[in-house]
């Protein structure tokens, strides 16, 4: 009888060999530090710092980064979640959907900066106005779209196989 040398694989490790939870892990830690740096910068006052009547450019740039990062985060874990296997064409839309939406919140929180805002920077100090929150929110919710999108959803048959003629040859 011959022996079959080659090693086993268990279930919840990816085709590359890391085991599954810990790389879910530690990309959910990289998500949620997005989140607590994006958080940092929208409301310092919820970690015992300073916060100035206006939101500015430090706090603009800092939650900027944190959803950077959290985007970088959350597409790392729902990468992870398909397990090596081909992504269908509703998570590639969906990874296209993440980084249009990253780069609206983007555009969309530095406008008065770059010069097209409605409080430009060299005549008027730059603050986060109700205009840039609108396209932020736009921005988010294109995102969040896209990590629905990413979600590796069961593939359902609704029709039931038909056998072919051929098949009842065999």
């Amino acid at each position: 009888m011959p022996q079959n040398n080659s090693p086993t694989i268990p279930q919840e490790t990816n085709l590359n060999g890391d085991p599954f939870k810990k790389r879910v892990y530690w990309n959910l830690i990289v998500t949620l530090t997005g989140f607590f740096i994006f958080l940092l910068g929208l409301r310092p006052d919820l970690f015992g710092m300073d916060r100035s009547p206006v939101i500015g450019f430090i706090q603009i740039a800092v939650s900027v980064i944190g959803l950077s990062i959290l985007c970088l985060g959350g597409y790392l874990s729902m990468r992870t979640l398909w397990q090596g296997k081909p992504l269908s064409i509703a998570a590639e839309i969906g990874i296209r959907f993440i980084s249009t939406g990253l780069v609206i919140a983007i555009f969309s929180a530095l406008a008065d900066f770059f010069g097209f805002g409605s409080h430009p920077f060299p005549e008027s100090l730059p603050y986060l106005g109700e205009w840039q929150v609108l396209g932020i929110v736009i921005g988010e919710y294109t995102i969040a779209f896209g990590f629905f999108l990413m979600i590796p959803f069961p593939k359902i048959r609704i029709f039931p196989k038909i056998p072919h003629s051929s098949d009842s040859k065999r």
